[in-house]
């Protein structure tokens, strides 16, 4: 029987059709960052401090700068970066007693905090050194005792993932990738600007939630319709330049928030690619591979010869003769499936923990920058640049060294990298930079690389449900992250990358107990993977089986010839 790989061979697995798609939809990889990390500069916390409305009198009359009026009303306390002004308390001064004068700021500290009245928290507001920068967090005072807020804006982001990539894969395979596609779209694109215009702290989190829900859900669509319009050959390569996309759209992403420092009309900026991709629905076809699986042959073959004659090649095979090569016993395949037998078990947990320590390391890695200090545009920048070597070293080491070596390394650099880095002082800054970075060259290397041995490990029963259910563990991760984060930081602005190397390090070590995959052929059934000296014989024997057919081949040749 024809198979959809058979059919590419003959009309290009990698023509110019298959090249304009994919760079189509590489177009959609960009803005995911702006979504997934934008939180950096949406939810920028610029140095802060009580507002003291009884100040402000005297700060006019006096010409006293935000600094100066900070100096009189604020107390010097024990912060965790060392010693600084108090963000959450200020001084109970009675403006009308008091014989503080125009020159006072420029006295000495310990001279102001002495005569000063006891210390209250703050009722009337906050002072923000705005620095050019508007983000929710100033205009909706998420600080201090509702500083875990900000975590919340992250967190409902990655609720949103987890609930579209689930609804939007089913979706996918019932109604079809384009039209899964452009509803994600349509859902961005309103959602988006509901998020840019919210006029209150809980209709932010609701359209974010809904923002992420298309997102996420648009993008693995984008994912999966690449890969089933080329060649077997080429999907590996399309998936990482797909996923290469993505680093390129974190630097354009510094670009658009240095340029457009107010959160919401950055917000906007991030939603008006997606208004974009709606056109896709007159440029894109759908997938023939998915419409051979639902038994709409005709419109298969409709597709299938448009992709042909823009590639200039023409179609001779029966498409009526097609069977859906992917189809198997995956819909009766359960969650139990996964954990049923003891290796499947051990794969479970070992890819699901690497899932989750993935996303909590890298993003956690990334939103640091928005509190580490610094120019955060300028480190945002460089920690965007150092991603795009991870691609090059997958694809230079997978094939000759194998998967499981590279997967282990990444996320033992990665958190040896995160415990050095959180130990370098901050006067040696550009050491400490430059060992983050490598910290994010690997993590972005393990990430990238989960995606396909998560797919190679799994039998094809269970391949979709492996990668789905491990997957969700991601979203997950996405979740805790911006708590671990922030919640810690207050305690110890480097105690997070204690916990993010001590991830990173457990996550490598279990790689280490997975089976190597590189020229071993995919499992078939479970006992595949609980035999996998059957799946070598039979391997070994369809190797035998073509090379007599290839020897029968020649050697008719050879007896054409004489």
């Amino acid at each position: 029987m024809t198979t959809f790989d058979d059919i590419l061979e003959e009309i290009g697995q990698f023509g110019r059709c298959q090249i304009r798609i994919v760079a189509l939809f590489c177009l959609v990889s960009m803005p995911f960052p702006c979504a997934y990390v934008g939180i950096v500069f949406q939810g920028f916390t610029p140095e802060h401090w009580c507002r003291d409305p009884g100040v402000s009198e005297i700060s006019e009359h006096c010409g006293w700068s935000l600094q100066d009026a900070r100096r009189v009303t604020v107390p010097v306390v024990n912060t965790s970066v060392g010693v600084g002004y108090s963000q959450c308390e200020r001084y109970n001064i009675d403006w009308n007693s008091t014989n503080i004068t125009c020159d006072y700021p420029e006295g000495d500290t310990n001279q102001v905090q002495s005569i000063a009245s006891p210390v209250k928290p703050c009722t009337d507001g906050w002072k923000y050194d705005y620095e050019g920068r508007q983000s929710f967090v100033t205009e909706f005072d998420l600080v201090c005792a509702d500083a875990w807020y900000v975590d919340m804006f992250q967190a409902s982001l990655n609720v949103g993932f987890l609930v579209g990539s689930i609804t939007i894969g089913y979706l996918a395979d019932k109604i079809g990738r384009m039209k899964s596609f452009m509803l994600t779209n349509f859902v961005i694109a309103v959602t988006g600007i509901l998020v840019a215009t919210s006029p209150n702290y809980i209709s932010l989190l609701v359209f974010r939630a809904l923002y992420g829900f298309g997102v996420k859900g648009g993008w693995m669509v984008g994912y999966v319709l690449l890969t089933e319009l080329v060649g077997v050959g080429y999907r590996r390569t399309v998936g990482v330049t797909y996923q290469m996309f993505f680093s390129l759209g974190l630097l354009v992403l510094a670009l658009l928030a240095y340029l457009i420092p107010n959160w919401r009309w950055l917000q906007v900026v991030f939603t008006v690619p997606y208004i974009c991709f709606l056109s896709y629905y007159w440029f894109v076809p759908e997938s023939p591979r998915w419409l051979i699986s639902q038994n709409n042959k005709a419109k298969a073959l409709e597709i299938t010869q448009k992709i042909a004659k823009e590639n200039r090649k023409t179609l001779t095979k029966h498409i009526e003769s097609l069977e859906d090569d992917s189809t198997d016993s995956s819909s009766s395949a359960s969650f139990m499936d996964l954990i049923r037998t003891p290796k499947l078990r051990k794969y479970t947990f070992i890819l699901s923990f690497n899932w989750f320590t993935s996303a909590v390391v890298y993003q956690g890695l990334v939103m640091r920058l928005g509190i580490a200090g610094g120019n955060v545009y300028l480190d945002f920048l460089i920690s965007g640049i150092v991603e795009f070597p991870a691609a090059f070293l997958i694809l230079l080491t997978i094939e000759r060294i194998g998967r499981r070596l590279p997967f282990a390394a990444a996320n033992i650099v990665s958190g040896a990298a995160c415990l050095i880095t959180a130990f370098i002082p901050d006067s040696m800054f550009w050491l400490k930079t430059t060992v983050a970075c490598i910290g994010r060259l690997g993590i972005t290397m393990a990430f990238e690389m989960v995606v396909f041995v998560n797919t190679e490990l799994y039998p094809t029963v269970i391949r979709n449900l492996g990668v789905s259910a491990c997957s969700t563990l991601c979203d997950i991760g996405g979740i805790v992250a911006p708590f671990l984060l922030y919640r810690l930081a207050v305690i110890w602005i480097e105690l997070p990358l204690i916990i993010f190397g001590a991830l990173a390090f457990v996550a490598g070590g279990l790689v280490l107990l997975l089976p190597e995959t590189k020229g071993v052929p995919l499992p078939e059934t479970i006992g595949d993977i609980e035999n996998p000296n059957s799946n070598k014989e039979k391997h070994l024997k369809s190797q035998q089986i073509e090379n007599l057919l290839s020897s029968d081949v020649s050697s008719n040749k050879d007896d054409t010839t004489v």
